[in-house]
């Protein structure tokens, strides 16, 4: 199998050079790759119904002759119909094709076909429109549909995936050893690709999913522990084992019991004889800058150096203004290196930093360029892990000898798919909010409030609090730009008096970072954003957030984007605007009304969105999966782990029956960017 991942796909009969370009832009540049592209669902032929029997306004698959050659029909505007009858022993129903001039040479009077699509009740009969169709005598009840690109049809695809399918042969090469399948009841590789693509039942399918399913994620887990095993080489940095009362001294609020764990934890790594290497998580407001203060604290005061990474300007501001007035109490000297930061002062901290002046250095990007280097770099902490590959806390941990590595997330995930996504790291978890968090309350409401609403928002503006509105998701074909103006509109003309700023993803950087600024200031008193605001700034008097279209968010979208509120003395509300009538939607909402535990609410959201919505954008820094989901596949996700750790402990993989496993966990780790493995 891994050899057909170099044979390139213009080798195949029917793909030439221009085609093969098409492949490559749905990253399918080989044989290999096309074989381990997935069919994204599928059509189900093998259900035919008669057509009396057929429901309005749903996909049906009847089995009907064609009574005769379709006739051609002009109509304004050019178009041209072309209209059939076809039947079966239960009645009749008219087909109806658009501009199609090869219709008359595909459908034959007298031949029975498989015809597939929304059927809808004409005057006289039933009616479908443009109805996919096969030939009678085809034999595949089931039918791939692939993801496709403008010149490259899905059928195309499955026409290409058949001649590869054929290279196999019957003496593939199984990654996975007969003792191997047959202790997890696997089907064998050339069975899995076969009906994964082209499956003769449902059951074939199922059972050859499962197959893929259990190898992807068996190969990524072994990678990730593999790497994770590698991390032998010696503490250098070590620190007092002691939790560190005199830090604990310097604030001006206890500790949380999860505080205290987490910082516990991570300083028994740092106190340990490899360097800590973990993930702390925890939920809007739970207090991980606290964590991560008391890190750098025992760094410093043991002699090294710590760095600390935030992905905007605005929040590296914000942690360098509040760790500065903490830190510098007790002598240590706290900077900050961010783009706007002058070339003169630059070359400053430079010069401080690597003399050893400097003891904890805040930025963001600018801390990995290569005019930053340290005198003795313990610790290496990045903020909003999600914002980072693993490439980019790699390089700033490479400005020092293996220093203690600490990830940040405010994004709440179960903990089995933490594990799962931050394989490498170990992970602590802030369950605790600080005492003095304020309750966001959380209201339901349908658009028709919506006038109402915005009185309750301007009745905080006038008491001098700030507010969010947050924009309306875009309609497909809609630009973000040109929803975010009209909504803009919208909110201009009932705050006439009020200052509005509108921030949106398609802004440079810098516009962004002048906007959230002069919000943060109190110089603008709502912000009309996208989800662009969900990893932001604190501001404290920031009380009130209004969001439209609720329902398509995941409630732990809508959880981060409540978080922006409710982070200083003033009672905070949110409000959510959805006009949707679904049971399922409402209760999700609801749940979003009745709970502020992000925990709580991240394993509704698994359980109500289902597979492929709960993180969106891939996490960084990993491999990309081509068919295991996270959510739906968490049983088997969880035997690939327990093999994985067996044939770790056990050494079998280093046996020659996993040569071709190990070449696949090569394969897989070498397309990703962020992450190696040899």
């Amino acid at each position: 199998m891994s050899s057909l991942f170099g044979k390139p796909i213009d080798t195949l009969k029917g793909v030439g050079k221009k085609r093969a370009e098409l492949f490559a832009k749905l990253g399918v540049p080989t044989v290999g790759d096309l074989l381990r592209f997935y069919p994204r669902t599928y059509e189900d032929w093998s259900q035919t119904i008669d057509i009396e029997e057929t429901v309005a306004n749903e996909v049906n698959v009847i089995k009907a002759e064609v009574l005769a050659t379709p006739s051609e029909q002009r109509i304004r505007g050019g178009m041209i119909l072309y209209k059939t009858t076809v039947a079966d022993e239960s009645g009749e129903m008219q087909l109806t094709f658009f501009n199609n001039p090869y219709i008359k040479s595909l459908l034959y009077a007298g031949k029975t076909y498989l015809f597939r699509g929304k059927v809808s009740s004409g005057f006289i009969k039933k009616e479908m429109t443009s109805p996919d169709f096969l030939p009678e005598s085809r034999n595949l009840p089931i039918l791939p549909v692939y993801p496709q690109t403008q010149g490259l049809s899905s059928r195309m695809i499955s026409d290409a995936v058949k001649q590869a399918l054929l290279l196999l042969g019957e003496t593939v090469k199984d990654p996975l050893p007969a003792e191997l399948r047959q202790q997890y009841e696997l089907c064998h590789l050339s069975f899995a690709l076969e009906n994964i693509h082209f499956p003769k039942s449902e059951q074939e399918l199922a059972t050859a999913k499962t197959r893929l399913v259990f190898e992807e994620f068996l190969v990524l887990q072994l990678g990730l522990m593999k790497i994770k095993s590698r991390r032998k080489e010696n503490n250098v940095h070590l620190v007092s084992s002691q939790f560190p009362d005199e830090f604990a001294e310097l604030l001006p609020f206890e500790l949380t019991g999860a505080q205290k764990r987490a910082i516990q934890e991570s300083i028994d790594d740092m106190a340990g004889k490899t360097p800590m290497n973990r993930l702390i998580q925890g939920d809007v407001g739970s207090g991980k800058t606290a964590v991560a203060a008391a890190l750098c604290f025992a760094v410093i005061k043991s002699g090294k150096q710590a760095a600390f990474m935030a992905p905007t300007e605005i929040l590296a501001n914000q942690h360098f203004n509040s760790l500065q007035v903490l830190l510098e109490k007790c002598g240590i000297k706290v900077e900050l290196l961010t783009g706007s930061v002058t070339p003169k002062n630059k070359k400053r901290i430079a010069e401080e930093l690597i003399a050893g002046e400097i003891d904890l250095l805040i930025g963001t990007h600018a801390l990995i360029s290569e005019t930053v280097a340290f005198k003795n770099l313990g610790l290496v902490i990045t903020d909003e892990q999600h914002r980072f590959g693993v490439g980019q806390r790699s390089a700033l941990a490479q400005k020092g000898e293996h220093p203690h590595l600490l990830v940040m997330s405010a994004t709440p995930i179960p903990r089995t798919l933490a594990l799962m996504i931050y394989g490498d790291l170990d992970i602590s978890i802030l369950n605790e909010l600080p005492p003095g968090r304020q309750k966001i309350e959380t209201f339901l409401i349908d658009s028709g409030k919506r006038r109402r609403a915005f009185g309750y928002v301007q009745k905080h503006l006038e008491e001098g609090r700030q507010g969010y509105l947050i924009c309306p998701l875009i309609e497909e074909g809609e630009s973000e730009l040109t929803s975010v103006t009209a909504y803009a509109k919208i909110v201009a003309a009932f705050f006439p008096k009020n200052t509005i700023g509108i921030l949106h993803g398609k802004m440079k950087a810098k516009e962004k970072e002048q906007v959230m600024q002069n919000f943060a200031k109190g110089e603008l008193d709502l912000l009309v954003a996208t989800t662009v605001v969900e990893v932001g700034v604190d501001v404290p008097n920031a009380v009130i957030m209004l969001i439209e279209n609720a329902e398509r968010y995941g409630l732990s979208q809508l959880h981060q984007l409540r978080g922006r509120i409710g982070r200083g003395k003033h009672k905070s509300t949110c409000i959510l605007v959805s006009d949707s009538q679904q049971e399922d939607t409402i209760e999700r909402l609801k749940i979003i009304c009745s709970s502020s535990d992000g925990f709580k609410i991240a394993d509704a959201d698994l359980k109500l969105r289902g597979p492929g919505d709960f993180f969106g954008k891939r996490q960084h820094g990993l491999p990309q999966l081509k068919i295991a989901d996270m959510m739906s596949d968490i049983e088997i996700l969880k035997k690939s782990q327990e093999c994985a750790r067996q044939l770790l402990e056990s050494e079998e993989i280093q046996e020659e029956p996993y040569r071709f496993l190990r070449a696949e966990i090569r394969l897989l780790f070498s397309k990703s960017q962020d992450l190696t493995f040899n």
